[in-house]
């Protein structure tokens, strides 16, 4: 037979068929999986129960922006046992309903459809959904697609926002509000859905307000891979634990830094620095370091708090109160980097792990300043010359040219220059390419964009070089085990003992350090011909330098990013239940008349058959922040709180676990993500830390 029947065969073999399919057999299994219902969506007719209980402050530019939302109080999905027949017919009625994804995908958005689909279908089967375009544009522009039960079927439990796509677009003006108005009127629409994060739900509530006189709800779902979506009402109950998404991606990132852990542990010679997403809560750098126990985590929050006591204390010795203490610096954290990299070395490890929040530079002291003085500079002169910063100045040097112009004219409210000289001297001290990250263009929300800048590489050129004096001082060094040590020499015919004392600081511990004055053949041989073991002339023995050799750090390391690979992965069993369920929650609150809610499910760090499907006001979560220089009404983010359950493990355990000693490293393998299983971990950690009373 030949070549070409061989080909032909081979093509057309059943086998074939099978392995070059698009559907892998997992992605059939997910395909096929059915999600957990809580229980009360099998009611024959639901209603809504208002819970006062749950209260929250009133922001008063919301309630004057608001005023047809702003009273909505917490709503909780219930059966309504005794409901007539007109009400089950109100309620299985025939319905027009749209959704629209908006923002970066999440794991689990295709499941809020498929729950949303199958509640209304179920209803009435004559009810349509339809699904925009690219988010909002879609919106916007009138672009949309039926979404039927096969396209839902072929998109259960699968991540990504692929069913319908999803964009960034902002509906943040009344031409805009008005259009999107049109388009859902055009299809008879009851009721919108905006699956999003913080800024998408502030966008739900407004369109919520505008479109209450024409009669069309509007729901949002909370979803954000950053975790920094979570609600607790005045009294501290909490209503919202964690938005779907977010364990998906942290246990996707996890599994990946773990990977890394074995590899630094198998070559013993890198450092895998790892920077995952996390804009402004380090929720997910919290969360990983639980999942994998790496040696070395940064969480934002407490960096922010840190205050310089040391520094503090020298100026109350003169009077003073030294107000550069309070906040930390490139410069300290380069340097706590280091002490981590020294103490690790000194037992052997020249190799770690170590995790940041790709927001991280927003705790930082001196860059936090530069960053709110140029969002000021940037935004004064759009608004003022009514022109695009970036536009009129494209290169770094004419962007640069521009700070130093105005570095006198322009002034705060007291009369001060916004952009002194002193801020030039520090940013002309900054590499270009980090100078280059400051400027660059904010987001569609006026947002810094810290995705886009190396953060990893501007730390760690701080802690290379600073690291490169501690290796000049003999400071930095590579602890060599004792046993290893002896069985060497002895191998060698050179005896150990005769040596030791010559080498090394200690010459009984367990791991032996190379004095610190040795820092060179030249000085190794000083230090042996001191102690008379070598004679002025004579050579280094080849396995006394070997030793030293061996004690010489030379600090690599590897820089990954973590953040699109995980919000376009999988759901885990976890947010499979969870988004179908908000997907139902969505369309019972839609239902029963409720508009300008978030769908949420309480009690989520229980087990499943206490969760509880409620809608919570969106108005009753707005504040004002600064967005592109001036002060914008939205949804208030969710920090790390460092007084809660699930940091105070992690603080008191990362000294364990950066493994500073002869012990073993203690990395955990959180394993891979899948859907369902006895041995997968059903909710994240940090969730279920927290939910531990710490009175019981």
């Amino acid at each position: 037979m030949g070549a070409k029947e061989v080909r032909k065969t081979v093509l057309n073999h059943p086998i074939t068929d099978k392995i070059t399919a698009s559907a892998s057999p997992e992605a059939i299994e997910r395909q096929q999986f059915v999600p957990k219902r809580i229980k009360i969506f099998d009611a024959k007719c639901t209603q809504l129960s208002e819970q006062p209980q749950y209260r929250f402050g009133m922001n008063r530019e919301a309630k004057r922006i608001l005023p047809d939302i702003i009273n909505n109080c917490v709503h909780k999905v219930i059966e309504k046992s005794d409901a007539s027949m007109a009400q089950k017919k109100a309620f299985c009625k025939r319905r027009h309903i749209g959704v629209v994804f908006s923002g970066g995908p999440a794991p689990g958005g295709h499941n809020v459809i498929a729950g949303l689909f199958d509640a209304l279908t179920a209803c009435n089967p004559e009810s349509r959904l339809y699904g925009f375009i690219l988010g909002s544009d879609g919106l916007l522009e009138s672009r949309y697609v039926e979404i039927t039960k096969e396209l839902v079927d072929a998109h259960r439990n699968m991540g990504g926002f692929s069913m319908i796509k999803t964009g960034r677009t902002k509906i943040d003006t009344s031409e805009k509000m008005n259009q999107a108005l049109k388009t859902c009127q055009s299809l008879n629409l009851e009721g919108l859905v905006v699956i999003g994060g913080d800024d998408s739900n502030t966008n739900a509530a407004f369109l919520a307000q505008h479109f209450t006189a024409a009669g069309i709800r509007v729901i949002g779902v909370p979803k954000t891979i950053d975790g920094d979506i979570q609600v607790s009402s005045d009294d501290g109950t909490k209503l919202l634990a964690v938005p779907f998404g977010f364990h998906s991606a942290a246990r996707a990132f996890s599994q990946n830094i773990s990977s890394l852990t074995s590899d630094a542990a198998s070559d013993i010679k890198y450092w895998h620095v790892c920077k995952v997403m996390g804009r402004v809560a380090s929720h997910l750098a919290l969360e990983t370091a639980l999942q994998t126990h790496v040696n070395l985590v940064f969480i934002g929050e407490e960096l922010a708090e840190y205050v310089d006591k040391e520094r503090l204390e020298k100026a109350k010795q003169t009077g003073e109160i030294d107000y550069t203490a309070y906040g930390i610096t490139l410069r300290h954290l380069s340097r706590i980097i280091c002490d981590a990299i020294v103490r690790r070395a000194a037992f052997g490890k020249n190799y770690g792990v170590m995790v940041i929040p790709e927001g991280i530079l927003e705790s930082i002291n001196e860059i936090q300043v530069f960053i709110i003085k140029l969002n000021k500079i940037i935004a004064d002169f759009n608004t003022i010359h009514d022109l695009d910063f970036h536009r009129s100045f494209p290169t770094l040097n004419e962007k640069l040219d521009y700070l130093r112009r105005i570095s006198k004219g322009m002034l705060d409210r007291n009369g001060f220059p916004i952009w002194n000289l002193r801020d030039d001297e520090l940013f002309n001290q900054l590499p270009e390419f980090f100078q280059a990250g400051l400027l660059v263009e904010r987001d569609f929300h006026g947002n810094f964009q810290f995705s886009q800048v190396r953060t990893e590489k501007i730390i760690m050129d701080m802690v290379t070089e600073y690291l490169g004096a501690l290796k000049e001082q003999g400071i930095y060094k590579i602890g060599i085990a004792r046993s290893y040590y002896q069985s060497f020499m002895a191998s060698r015919n050179l005896d150990p003992d005769l040596y030791a004392a010559a080498l090394f600081t200690d010459p009984s511990a367990v791991f032996l350090l190379v004095k610190p004055r040795i820092i060179s053949l030249k000085t190794l041989k000083q230090a042996l011909v001191s102690e008379a073991l070598l004679g002025k002339d004579d050579e280094i023995p080849g396995p006394v330098t070997e030793i030293f050799r061996r004690s010489e750090p030379r600090f690599k390391i590897q820089t990954h990013f973590y953040g699109y690979d995980g919000r376009g992965g999988d759901p885990t069993g976890f947010d499979c239940h969870y988004s179908y369920n908000l997907g139902l929650t969505a369309f019972h609150l839609m239902a029963h008349g409720a508009t300008g809610q978030m769908a949420a499910i309480k009690n989520l760090e229980q087990s499943f058959e206490n969760w509880e499907p409620i809608g919570i006001p969106i108005a009753r979560l707005m504040h004002l922040e600064e967005r592109k220089g001036r002060l914008e009404l939205v949804m208030e983010k969710s920090m790390v709180d460092l007084s809660s359950n699930a940091f105070q493990v992690y603080k008191a355990m990362r000294k364990k676990w950066m493994a500073a000693g002869p012990e073993e490293d203690h990395y955990r393998k959180p394993g891979p993500v899948r859907f369902d299983g006895k041995a997968e971990e059903d909710r994240p950690i940090t969730l279920v830390l927290n939910a531990i009373d710490k009175d019981a």
